[in-house]
């Protein structure tokens, strides 16, 4: 019991609710007795193709389950990913179609496979039992949660109230994520905080279905690089795990002081107390270096954590230019244009909107040189310019 008793420390260490601890002790020890593993649950919608930090906050907390000798189903909503979640949402998801689901289903395993041990991982498809799933269980699904009790949640409820449209696929999909840990027979289901609706009405059905329920334990959000909202593609703020070495390096050194600490100790378990003595007595900066660096490591490795080290230090902090940059082509030779549609042109610029935003920052830089909203360029192979803080391209024929 004492040893359970350390697991269990451990692996409610940085989370922010657990119900109930009393039960993944028992399920601990009864796993430890019958030497069967838990099955630890985390369900993905892929509505997006790439993962960033603040899924990989609990994806952590999965690979702790794997160290203990447990198995991690990742569970992939390709079904329930039709409907798209709709926590903290203001208005319908788009639907997505079958083909964008298994694209981005298949760019999440692959990046996955960088957190959590893959000898300790099932991968699985919810369309599995989801797709099969027929009239009369539907309905006995439906028959064991009230409309009222969906209608409690905080996004629905608001939208109820203001009279923003709610479809009935809509009210369907706590009832298909909690089918999921009927299906899976899950132990444990791990999820942010903002989960909490989806993961304690699988419970609820679990019971229903004379399953004994799963823990559920909740992760905290992890701000983005604005130190404001939660990490989200959707809002700009994100740093993903399969982005380049030095844009990832250069987007944590980006990041406020005040998330220093927050960051070290989801993402990595650093000790509170020392991260915060450290910045009393250290430059926050030469800390925040130290994460920079041990994210870029994560994800590429020692050899491109340096590099991406070596090339801030050279780009940022020196105000030298980079000796690598990606190569856009030039569709004319010289080439005539506005510094709008210059803009426009950059990989990753999405709109002449956000051209016109960038250039009203004087945040594009043409040859060391500020380019204005007005200007007419003309641009030859060996040119370089600059948008934002870190993006760097070299024009070639």
């Amino acid at each position: 019991m004492a040893d359970i008793s350390k697991i269990v420390a451990r692996l409610i260490d940085g989370t922010d609710d657990v119900v109930s601890v009393q039960l993944l002790e028992k399920k601990l020890v009864k796993a430890a007795a019958t030497d069967v593993p838990l099955i630890v649950k985390l369900g993905v919608d892929p509505t997006a193709p790439d993962i960033h930090l603040g899924h990989t906050v609990v994806m952590e907390k999965l690979r702790q389950f794997q160290e203990f000798g447990h198995i991690v189903v990742f569970l992939i909503g390709d079904m329930t990913g039709r409907i798209g979640d709709p926590t903290d949402r203001a208005a319908t998801r788009k639907q997505l179609d079958k083909e964008a689901v298994d694209v981005f289903a298949r760019t999440y395993i692959e990046q996955a496979e960088k957190v959590l041990l893959p000898d300790r991982l099932q991968v699985r498809y919810n369309s599995e039992w989801l797709g099969p799933l027929d009239l009369p269980e539907l309905i006995r699904l439906m028959s064991h949660v009230t409309l009222a009790r969906v209608l409690e949640r905080d996004d629905f409820e608001k939208r109820f109230r203001e009279h923003i449209t709610i479809h009935l696929h809509e009210l369907l999909y706590p009832l298909m994520q909690a089918y999921d840990s009927v299906a899976l027979k899950a132990d444990v289901e791990l999820g942010g905080t903002d989960q909490r609706f989806n993961i304690m009405t699988a419970r609820q059905i679990q019971e229903a279905y004379g399953l004994e329920p799963e823990v559920g334990m909740f992760v905290p959000l992890l701000e983005g690089i604005d130190g404001v909202r939660k990490m989200s593609k959707s809002m700009g703020n994100h740093v993903g795990i399969t982005e380049p070495p030095e844009t990832i390096y250069g987007k944590v050194m980006s990041i406020p002081d005040g998330l220093i600490v927050r960051w070290g100790q989801l993402l990595f378990g650093w000790d509170r107390t020392v991260l915060e003595q450290r910045l009393q007595e250290e430059n926050p900066r030469d800390v925040k270096a130290e994460l920079a660096y041990a994210i870029v490591q994560r994800f590429w490795g020692a050899e491109n954590a340096e590099f991406a080290r070596n090339h801030f230090l050279r780009v940022f902090s020196e105000r030298g230019i980079p000796d690598e940059m990606p190569v856009i082509r030039l569709p004319f030779v010289p080439w005539e244009v506005s510094a709008i549609e210059l803009v426009a042109h950059i990989p990753g610029v999405q709109s002449r909107q956000e051209a016109r935003r960038f250039l009203q920052q004087g945040a594009v830089v043409l040859n060391q040189a500020r380019v204005s909203m007005e200007q007419q360029l003309t641009i030859v192979a060996g040119d370089w310019v600059r948008v934002g803080r870190r993006r760097y391209f070299r024009f070639e024929e």
